[in-house]
């Protein structure tokens, strides 16, 4: 495995640029298009030069069989004049070879012909016909025998095709330049196709490193064109907006983390350094500090607790065990324990209507406790918490509401109060009797209620108090529910 890895890192194929890859297909299609192109078209103009040499022979061939059938005699014919089409050479023998009439006696004899002709001539050449190469120019050959008064001649046909074949020879050279400077604009036009199409990746790739190193505030520039490049820098740009919502939330999380272990810490430290000087002398010293130890140790407790709550929620490991429960059975429980720690406050259950909901016992026990427990933090002695559970037809659900007539929240806090760590008012310290909060108990009950489909309302009022409003859903009889 790592002669594998040490492979692909040195692979001058894995190192290659995408804008070089481009560039090369591009060229290499170009080319081969090109290089067809010039095949097809050279191949056309072959058959067509050589086609138009063949016509010419043909054709002067039907002239000579319609002349003779229209003659009454060989000789008769021959000095007609103008028997065959400019450009093909006639030669007319007997049996014997000898050359009876031919109009251009600057051609070659018959058997420097023979001698000259190709054996495997080229696969566009005519069937019919003889192909003759000589050092400085080609010709078609081909012959007919016709019978004249009882004697058999030979006529043969010549026609030149030195212009076609140095023609064809120029085009090949012009062909293989064209293609050859075709490739090489192509690598040009590719790369610059490739560096524009690239260019967003570019300038994502360059915003991705500033990021790294910089801040966390930069972002992609869209592109006005609505394609898939402007695509991709949106979905970065929500991407980007994600990691560093995510990022904030990290570092205030563990420096609130940090401040509030901080305290209890302190504390635990310094009842230590007293002890170990005056406990074992003075009991009240002793007494004292071995109390306020395990107080913080608590109170630690309880933040690691809802620490690791909210860990395992945020990594989607937090288990539920849904099922049927009756919440006026929860509501009653809930309110009969904190009554038992509440003793200097007025807790009443107002209402508790029957009504089964499809949901995890544990935290749903919880999260009343929480809502609970917040009241009784921020009311202060002999004050009053009022709990009402009632079912609401229209919704298939019920209202649980919690409602105390404590220090309220400011309308500027009360969106904030879910978030982790956050607590509306520096001033809300410890009451007598009270507990101590960490901000986590709210954000604790609202994840809960997100995972069973608890909507929650908040009602504030500053100094005058505070109403939490749940709207849960109801269970449907008869129905099968299965846990996600």
């Amino acid at each position: 495995m790592r002669s594998r890895s040490k492979w692909v890192r040195r692979s001058p194929f894995w190192r290659m640029k995408i804008s070089t890859e481009i560039t090369g297909l591009y060229g290499a299609i170009l080319l081969v298009v090109l290089l067809l192109t010039s095949a097809i078209m050279g191949l056309g103009i072959y058959f067509s030069f050589y086609h138009e040499a063949e016509t010419e022979i043909h054709l002067a061939m039907q002239n000579v069989q319609k002349g003779l059938a229209s003659s009454r005699s060989l000789q008769e014919f021959l000095v007609q004049g103008d028997i065959v089409p400019p450009g093909v050479v006639i030669r007319v023998t007997d049996l014997t070879g000898r050359v009876i009439y031919e109009n251009d006696s600057h051609y070659p004899s018959l058997d420097t012909v023979e001698a000259h002709r190709v054996k495997d001539p080229p696969f566009w050449a005519a069937k019919d016909m003889e192909v003759v190469e000589f050092n400085r120019f080609m010709m078609y050959y081909t012959s007919m025998d016709v019978a004249d008064h009882g004697q058999i001649y030979q006529i043969h046909f010549f026609r030149t095709i030195t212009a076609e074949k140095n023609f064809l020879v120029d085009l090949q050279r012009l062909l293989f330049l064209i293609t050859i400077a075709g490739f090489l604009v192509a690598l040009v036009a590719g790369y610059f196709l490739s560096s524009r199409i690239l260019q967003p990746i570019r300038n994502l790739t360059q915003t991705a490193r500033k990021i790294e190193v910089e801040r966390m505030d930069k972002r992609i520039e869209v592109p006005p064109a609505k394609d898939e490049m402007a695509e991709l820098a949106l979905t970065f740009n929500h991407m980007l907006d994600r990691l560093e919502r995510g990022f904030q939330q990290q570092q205030r999380f563990v420096s609130d983390a940090s401040h509030e272990l901080r305290t209890p810490v302190t504390v635990i430290l310094g009842y230590s350094d007293l002890l170990a000087r005056w406990g074992s002398s003075d009991a009240k010293i002793l007494e004292e500090g071995i109390s306020s130890i395990r107080s913080e140790a608590e109170d630690m407790q309880d933040l690691i607790e809802k620490l690791l709550f909210l860990a395992r929620a945020d990594q989607k490991r937090q288990v539920l065990h849904k099922e049927n429960v009756h919440l006026d059975e929860l509501v009653d429980d809930a309110v009969r324990k904190m009554k038992l720690v509440a003793k200097q406050h007025t807790l009443r259950l107002e209402a508790n209507e029957p009504g089964i909901i499809y949901a995890d016992p544990a935290t749903m026990r919880q999260m009343m406790r929480i809502f609970l427990e917040n009241a009784v933090k921020y009311t202060p002695e002999g004050g009053h918490i009022t709990v009402a559970s009632r079912r609401l037809p229209e919704k298939e659900a019920m209202q649980l509401t919690f409602s105390d007539d404590g220090i309220g929240i400011a309308e500027e806090d009360q969106g904030k109060i879910f978030e982790r760590f956050y607590r509306a008012d520096s001033s809300r310290t410890k009451k007598a009797g009270s507990v101590g909060g960490t901000g986590l108990g709210l954000s604790i009950a609202s994840w809960i209620a997100e995972q069973h489909d608890i909507d929650i309302a908040v009602e504030s009022e500053f100094d005058k108090g505070t109403k939490f409003i749940l709207t849960i859903p109801l269970s449907h009889d008869g129905e099968s529910h299965i846990d996600a």
